[in-house]
Parts: C-alpha cells; structure tokens; sequence
C-alpha cells in the first residue's frame, strides 16, 4: 500500500496534517445530501451516524454536515460471492479497492475562509472534495455561546469535552417541544432547561407539574430523589410552589405558597368544553351549556351540580329550550367535578389573578397536581382554565402598552406535559393552547411543550413549533410527526431512529444554527453546584459583608477609619 499522504496519492494534493480525512465527495445534491466514498485507512465502524462532517470545496469555502447513514458498496458485487477468507490476502486486496465504505452527509452550513460568517449551504462541494471530521475549533465556532443567553444543553455524541449550546433567548421567542418516549429522560432534560430560563431572567415560567417533579423533588430510577426548581439555591427565591391537593404536599414535604382553588362561580362553558372528550359531552349538551349561562350566569354550573331542579332550568325545559333528557344527561357526565377537591362553591379569591402577579414580579410559578395528576380531565381543565385567563389578561397588557397606556408584559413560557391532549386535531382550535402557538409570540406568551406522541398534535401546530428537542422515538408515526415543516427530513429520520434510549437527544430549529445530536448533560450535583447560592454556607457577618460588596458600601468599623 503507498504510504503517500492522503489524498495525495489521488489528486496530487496535500491536504492540512491536523484534519482528520474521511474521504472523498463522490455524488450527492443539495436536497438529499452528498456521499462521500471513504478513505481506505478510514475505519468505517467509527463513521456514527449524528457526527459532524466538514468538506473543503475546490475554492476557499468549506461545507459543514451531519452524517444520517452508512453504507456498504463494492464496485463489482458478483465478486463478493467468491469466498475470501478471513485474514487472507484476496481479502485484504478487496478491501478499499473492490469493497468500501459510503457516508451519506446532510448539508446544512457553509463559509467562506477560515473565520466566514455561516450561512444556510445553498450549493455543494464538487467531485473528490476532501471531507474530513469536523475540528473541536470549528463545532465550537458553530454552537458559539452567547455568554448571557448560551446554555450547555449537553456534548457532542462523539466528543465529551466539546459541549454543544442553544441559545436561550431564542428558546423562548417562539414555542419549543422536548418529544420521546416514556423513560428517555424528558423531564431530566426540560427541568434544568426551565432553571436556566429563569436564571438568564429571559422570561417567567408557568409550570403544570402533572407528576409534581418539577417544583420540590423529581423522582429517578428506583425512586432516587433529586432536586426540583425550588431546591436549586442561586433560583429558589424566584419559584413560587401552588398546590391542587395540599394533603399530597404535605406528605411528600412540599412546600407551597397557597392551594389553588377555583369556584363554581369562576368556570365558564369555554371551561368545560375542553373536556368534551373525556366525559362524552354531544355537541347538543355543550350547546345547552351556554344557553343555560346566559340564564344563570353566576349560578349555571351550581344548576347543573346540584340535586334540585332550578325554577329557570324547568322553564327552559317547559319552552322547549332544553329537553330534560339532556339535562340529566349533562348532570350525569358532570357530576365527575364533584370528585375534585379543588372545586368549590364560592371562592372569594382570584387565583388565576394571584399567579399573574407572580409571573409579572419575575417569579416563576409551579403548579402542582398532587394526587390529580392522574386524573387527565382534571389536568386538562386546570391547565385550560388558568391559561386561559393569564392569556387574556396578557393581551390587555400588550394591547395596552401598544397605546401608551401601561407596561409591556414580562414574557411568559407555559409549559405543559401530554400536549397532544391540548392540541390534537380538532381540539387545538377550541383550545388556548392552539392559540398561543400559532400566534409566534405575539402577546409575548409561548408553550414549552413535553410530550411523547407528536404523532397526535396538529400538523399545523407542528409546524408552528420553534425548536424540537427530540429524544428517542420508537413509533413511525411519532418519528415522521416530529420532522413536520423541516426541510431534509427523510435524511434526519435515520439519526432520530439511531439515538441511545437516555441522555441523547437530535435538536433542530431556531434555537440552533444547524441539527445536532447531543449527549445531554446528567441532572445532578453537577447541575446543583452550577445552581448552588454563593450565600449558602456564609455565617450573617459574611453574608452581610458580601451584600455590602455588592451594593459597594463599607462596613460600620471601615466608616470610622
């Protein structure tokens, strides 16, 4: 074998020392990606689909790409029918000449020169370009941290000390999903994202903590505890903990601010029928919903939840207005509210008007569901019937500020689990949450949405979706649903389809400036140490003197001197 310098011995070229040469650019198009023939010496089971890749053009530009698949070829197949047995030398000369490697690369950023601005590639590299591994200098020149909004989601799959950023600024300008299946880890990733978010002060976050991991103690693997937002010192004061079910609270230890209650005089028919599926409400019984509000509009839903018949209700009925099969059906499906704690007669209170004022403050509010979280309806109607509200008194905000007439609302990410159930066809146009994600920000509200069936979210909606965070999938339709609106998505599935069951996760859209497979970092002490309060462990006299450091104020004794 000529031990001249790769690729030297093909095209008379010396390429530079410090690249790490894959091979050649053999075909390939700008849509679906170029194929780069490996280099002989290149080991082809080191070729991992998800890393980068880097070819030099013929001119002073360079392309940069993920690998999405490998393959075997040979150039003459009948030959391979012919045994070779193992070590022998008919197979060591098949090698690299009759049998090679082929690395398929996605195109997806290139520039000119060394120190170039990168743009979207809209051209590719010409035959016998060299591609090479992507240099630690040139990922990091990529994934470039802003050092107020970059946040080290994790590292390259194939280099641990290289980390990878997203910039969180961006995160929260447009609606964001965190995708996988059940048990990769979703809500180990999102939890010290969510912290970051409110740490960089980009925005106040409002949590429905369906399984209370997120506001005191997540629960791991065998039931290891870790800490919620409330626990990470340098953010703690900033979370605000509101709880549906006080008893679960207390006994896992939970601290909270107040409980959450709503009254029967707060709900409105909207409220309701969000949750025409799960009780089976016919459209003739959510109709007579709000024919019966506009009769009893403080009094309807206690009608509808009481033994007796009101006076109005049997006029309604006498005029032919409402058939008393319809009412007592609506009783029926209904009366499944009666189960929820939370709910009361008369509360004099305004939560949803509580929670605001926390979210307007900078803090950050965590609402957790206790024993409630298994309880879908109750889920979906809390979350329905909060967001619904703060978001109309955010568009007052924005409208408002529009005309000079108050301040601009600090933004706001709400952040839901089982989304789908928000936003499935034929329910997220009824749905609030349909409507924030369409709206791109507009009254400075969007969603951080957590779910493992994307496969069930409007396809519009889909697309609407800034930055998907995806980990593994298993089911097709869920793959497909997660490369709604993205361009090269046949090329991606093929990465998706090849991530570790935890801690790897494909990330693509407007928070990075090309996809990338990631290894995300392990929630931990690690992460506790980077949240930890610099005060913690002071004694009064050095936190005040640290305080006084800060503010640039002397000590009493200094003021003497």
């Amino acid at each position: 074998m000529s031990e001249q310098p790769f690729p030297a011995r093909f095209f008379g070229m010396s390429p530079d020392p410090s690249l790490q040469p894959l091979g050649q650019v053999i075909e390939g198009s700008l849509s679906e990606g170029v194929i780069i023939r490996l280099d002989e010496r290149a080991v082809l089971e080191g070729v991992k689909s998800g890393i980068y890749v880097s070819i030099k053009g013929r001119t002073d530009r360079t392309f940069f790409g993920l690998v999405t698949d490998v393959h075997l070829d040979s150039l003459e197949p009948r030959m391979l029918r012919v045994s070779a047995p193992i070590g022998s030398l008919r197979q060591k000369s098949y090698e690299g000449i009759l049998t090679f490697g082929l690395v398929q690369v996605k195109l997806m950023l290139m520039r000119e020169g060394a120190q170039g601005e990168f743009k979207p590639a809209r051209s590719i590299p010409s035959h016998f370009s060299v591609a090479y591994r992507s240099t630690p200098e040139e990922v990091q020149a990529i994934f470039q941290a802003n050092s107020q909004t970059g946040y080290r989601i994790g590292e390259a799959i194939d280099n641990p000390d290289l980390g990878v950023y997203i910039d969180l600024e961006r995160i929260v300008e447009r609606s964001t999903a965190v995708f996988g299946r059940s048990g990769t880890g979703k809500t180990f990733l999102t939890l010290p994202l969510i912290a970051q978010i409110i740490r960089a002060n980009l925005a106040s976050v409002l949590i429905f903590d369906m399984h209370n991991d997120y506001g005191y103690t997540l629960k791991g693997d065998k039931g290891k505890p870790f800490h919620g937002l409330k626990r990470l010192g340098a953010i703690r004061d900033r979370v605000v903990i509101v709880t549906l079910d006080e008893d679960s609270s207390r006994a896992r230890g939970a601290s909270y601010e107040f409980p959450l209650q709503i009254g029967y005089n707060q709900i409105q028919p909207q409220d309701i029928e969000m949750l025409r599926g799960a009780l089976s409400l016919s459209d003739v019984q959510v109709n007579a919903l709000y024919a019966l509000k506009r009769r009893l509009p403080e009094e309807w839903l206690h009608a509808l939840l009481s033994d007796d018949m009101p006076e109005v209700v049997q006029e309604m009925i006498d005029t032919n207005k409402l058939t008393e099969s319809t009412y007592n059906a609506m009783q029926r499906k209904l009366g499944r509210l009666l189960q929820f704690g939370f709910l009361k007669e008369q509360v004099l209170d305004d939560y949803a008007e509580r929670i605001l004022q926390h979210l307007q403050k900078g803090d950050s509010v965590v609402v957790e569901f206790g024993r409630y979280g298994n309880d879908l309806p109750a889920y979906v109607f809390v979350a329905n019937f909060l967001t619904r509200r703060i978001h109309d008194r955010y568009i007052e905000m924005k409208e408002a500020a529009e005309g000079g007439k108050g301040a601009e609302p600090k933004k706001l990410v709400i952040a839901i689990e089982e989304a789908h159930k928000f936003l499935q066809p034929g329910v997220a146009d009824l749905t609030v949450f349909g409507t924030i994600a369409r709206e791109l920000r507009k009254y400075n509200v969007t969603l951080l949405i957590v779910d493992q069936r994307p496969s069930q979210i409007d396809s519009e909606i889909m697309s609407q979706i800034g930055t998907r965070i995806t980990c593994a999938l298993s089911d097709e339709e869920d793959i497909a649903a997660v490369f709604t609106g993205i361009g090269g998505a046949r090329e991606l599935r093929n990465v998706l389809a090849g991530l570790e069951s935890k801690q790897q996760a494909l990330i693509m859209g407007h928070a990075v400036p090309m996809p990338v497979v990631v290894r995300t970092t392990e929630y931990g002490e690690a992460v506790y140490k980077a949240f930890a309060d610099p005060l913690d462990g002071l004694s009064l006299d050095e936190i005040a003197a640290e305080n006084r450091r800060k503010l640039g104020r002397r000590g009493l004794d200094e003021s003497l001197v």
